[in-house]
């Protein structure tokens, strides 16, 4: 059930996160989110004028903003979005982002189609899990578009 590439597996920054998040409870989960929620970086005053109107991903319930940047062959994410009224989405973005920025456009790629409900399983919060996918299918996006431009560029 495994959406990595077969000769690569999961990368090891994201298989570290999903280990810990099976290993934890219910409990252990929740506060674990309310930690992450407070990692997320703001967004970079450099993306403060941007036009986000493409940067949007509509499947949240929540207005979120996520922004690519390829430096060096090397993938960034950042994230506009409401902490306060987000917590959740703003934890996961928080625990994505810790595992591949600054990674190949491979890592992202990597990422699982059971990654959100790894995170999710026990918590009761089933009814984010469709925004929180469609937020993981946007990286990926950026992350095949990156790969394209490295390789043609």
């Amino acid at each position: 059930m495994e959406s990595a590439p077969a000769s690569s597996g999961i990368p090891p920054s994201i298989d570290r996160v999903l280990r810990k998040f099976r290993s934890m409870g219910r409990e252990e989960k929740m506060q674990a989110l309310v930690q992450y929620s407070k990692k997320l970086e703001p967004l970079p005053e450099r993306f403060r004028d941007l036009d986000r109107g493409s940067f949007n991903v509509p499947e949240c319930q929540t207005r979120v903003d996520i922004i690519p940047e390829l430096r060096d062959g090397r993938m960034y994410f950042y994230a506009d979005l409401n902490v306060r009224e987000s917590p959740t989405i703003a934890a996961v973005l928080a625990i994505i982002f810790g595992a591949v920025n600054g990674q190949p456009p491979s890592t992202t790629l990597g990422i699982p189609g059971d990654f959100v409900s790894t995170l999710m399983e026990s918590i009761g919060l089933a009814a984010r899990e469709p925004g929180l996918n469609a937020m993981i299918t946007r990286l990926k996006r950026y992350a095949r578009d990156a790969e394209t431009k490295t390789a043609s560029g």
